[in-house]
């Protein structure tokens, strides 16, 4: 059952199941993570909660989560932090999806996440720009490696809500001994950005 050693390759998502299997009667997506089917689940299903935890252990893939803290962002004015109608602006992560490759002693993750952002009571339109922390941890949740970005989004008085997708790759070692199951990515909103709260 186990492919070790192989150009292994598996795509599980928050969009639905494995597309390789399972009993969808829908026909299969274009394969790979990419950032126009994230940005369009974001666009249609951006109200469902978010699950920690998307997909099971697909062939020994890292989970992909969103960091316990990390779904959502709100910006306030200087010095409201926790005030409703000091709000700015806030991010959802709404959707994730996770693509691996893997190799003798390393693993590639192509993976990705939309959301949207909201303007609030405060907020003024504009582009916002978000910053997001990745983090990949071993089986004992030790850090292996991180990445920070920031998510741009343009928005207006008149239409408060603007969406978001990126997709980018990880590659890291996986010492002898260890399965790249026992790995997992976090995603989430750097919660030490200006204003948070």
């Amino acid at each position: 059952m186990m492919a070790a050693g192989c150009g292994l390759s598996s795509l599980t998502s928050g969009l639905g199941n494995s597309v390789f299997g399972g009993s969808s009667s829908q026909s299969a997506p274009a394969p790979g993570v990419n950032e126009e089917q994230l940005l369009s689940a974001a666009k249609t299903g951006g109200d469902e909660p978010v699950s920690p935890i998307v997909g099971e252990i697909a062939h020994g893939c890292p989970r992909l989560s969103i960091s316990p803290r990390g779904s959502h962002l709100t910006i306030y004015e200087d010095g409201r932090a926790g005030d409703g109608l000091a709000i700015m602006h806030r991010g959802e992560i709404t959707k994730t999806a996770r693509e691996c490759h893997i190799e003798p002693g390393r693993v590639t993750v192509k993976y990705g996440f939309s959301g949207r952002v909201l303007l609030g009571p405060r907020g003024k339109g504009g582009n916002i720009t978000l910053p997001i922390n990745v983090v990949v941890t071993d089986s004992k949740r030790e850090k292996i490696t991180s990445d920070t970005m920031n998510v741009a989004v343009a928005v207006a008085v008149d239409n408060p809500i603007g969406y978001f997708s990126t997709v980018r790759s990880v590659t890291f070692d996986i010492p002898e001994g260890s399965r790249p199951g026992e790995f997992e990515l976090f995603v989430g909103f750097d919660q030490s950005a200006k204003g948070a709260g």
